[in-house]
């Protein structure tokens, strides 16, 4: 059965992906950014590696910047605990690897091949690691049979399953037994994971619940985060801030009509609006819908502050930070494809407020579920959410305490991941 997936895999659907992606970068700038990117990869690698002198190395493999904050715990636990080892760091997307280029405790960043057998023989010819780890989801088969056929203990880190999920299609769930089955351990974030794994049969790994690095991680930035003063204490005294974070123009169809309400209604209310891109163009469109009365100022302008009632941040990598001065949060990403990381607002102790698109966040689902976090599905829904939280302190406490403890419960995955990872090292 594994030698017929593996004709499928590489006779047909390599072949389409590859075409679909060549094709599809004639329209898509940050797919030809990828195609581009991966020009002279192996080239590159290779004189990367000569300034790499570690024998033991352990490859991490994300899709984007996201899954790559799950990583960052355990390579910062790895590098404290082992001085000799060498860290490669690899990304499927674009946007990944350039936000994440400059990330100091990895040895080598780069691009994950496109996945071809001999691409995949190629690659771990070079890298040679002594353990691989892919975070979350982005399991890329060719690299995993290569993994397994040199017996090199790999591992997922923070993976997730859903019963709905389409790897339990017909043909899918046989495809994705023996491509699960080759892997050393599945460490989960939670029992429902578990759960669903098992419904693959799987007869080779270890599959076990520890949580997810997440918590870690925001807990850490957030330490980091509050040494930084970002704002100047003047701007913000006296003020209800709002925050609303890594937003796309569908959030904004709903967040800016309401803001406007907001800021009729209550004159203490400051508005900090992040862009999840904040590009000259999406800059522009947010403030042309801005009601003309309403003043705003950018972030990079705050030295010539005179009492605007809406920042708009033009920098990119300092949400974390500013989370810090809210008293509500809006994340954004839930009226487009998925809610984005709810835990960074929610580890100050502050309500989350998202939209319908959420099932892609189990946090989001048990912020929910214990008050933290709260589900808007339009403009009058957002009005009465942010009206009810900021009118009452009481309410907005202990919503915001139920989203702290969250975080607080669930610190600790990190440890325990390291331990399936020192019996390899």
């Amino acid at each position: 059965m594994k030698k017929l997936w593996f004709i499928v895999y590489n006779w047909l659907f390599i072949p389409f992906f590859w075409t679909l992606l060549q094709f599809t970068a004639l329209f898509n700038f940050k797919i030809r950014r990828g195609v581009q990117g991966r020009k002279g990869l192996f080239e590159k690698i290779e004189c990367d590696l000569k300034r790499l002198k570690s024998k033991r190395r352990v490859w991490f493999h994300s899709s984007s910047m996201g899954e790559f904050e799950q990583a960052k715990p355990i390579i910062a636990a790895l590098r404290k605990k082992y001085h000799d080892i060498g860290i490669i760091v690899t990304f499927f997307s674009p946007s990944g690897y350039d936000h994440s280029k400059n990330y100091k405790l990895a040895d080598i960043i780069t691009y994950i091949p496109f996945d071809t057998k001999a691409n995949a023989r190629r690659f771990l010819d070079l890298l040679q690691p002594t353990a691989a780890v892919f975070v979350r989801y982005d399991v890329w088969p060719n690299h995993v049979w290569e993994l397994s056929a040199r017996n090199i203990p790999t591992f997922i880190a923070n993976a997730t399953m859903r019963t709905s999920s389409a790897r339990f299609y017909p043909f899918m769930k046989s495809f994705h037994r023996l491509l699960f089955n080759d892997f050393v351990s599945i460490l989960t974030v939670s029992a429902k994971d578990v759960e669903a794994f098992s419904l693959f049969g799987l007869t080779h790994p270890s599959v076990r619940e520890i949580g997810d690095t997440r918590y870690d991680q925001v807990w850490q930035r957030s330490t980091d985060a509050r040494k930084k003063h970002l704002i100047p204490l003047s701007i913000l005294e006296e003020k209800k801030i709002f925050i609303a974070g890594s937003t796309w123009p569908e959030d904004e169809e709903v967040l800016l009509p309401t803001i406007k309400k907001l800021l009729e209604y209550d004159p203490k209310v400051l508005v900090i609006l992040v862009p999840h891109e904040p590009t000259e163009e999406a800059l522009e469109a947010i403030e042309k819908q801005l009601p003309f009365k309403t003043k705003s100022i950018r972030f990079s302008l705050l030295n010539d502050y005179s009492r605007e009632r809406i920042i708009i941040v033009d920098s990119v990598g300092i949400l974390m930070a500013l989370y810090q001065y809210a008293d509500i949060a809006y994340v954004g990403g839930s009226f487009r494809q998925g809610v984005h990381n709810v835990l960074e607002p929610a580890v100050y102790g502050i309500p989350v407020i998202y939209g319908p698109r959420y099932t892609n966040s189990q946090e989001a689902q048990e912020l929910l579920r214990r008050g933290g976090g709260f589900l808007i599905n339009d403009q009058l829904e957002c009005y009465r959410a942010l009206r009810s939280l900021l009118d009452d302190t009481k309410a907005r406490t202990t919503s915001g305490n139920a989203a702290l403890k969250l975080v607080k419960e669930n610190i600790g995955a990190t440890e325990r991941f390291m331990e399936h990872l020192a019996k390899v090292l």
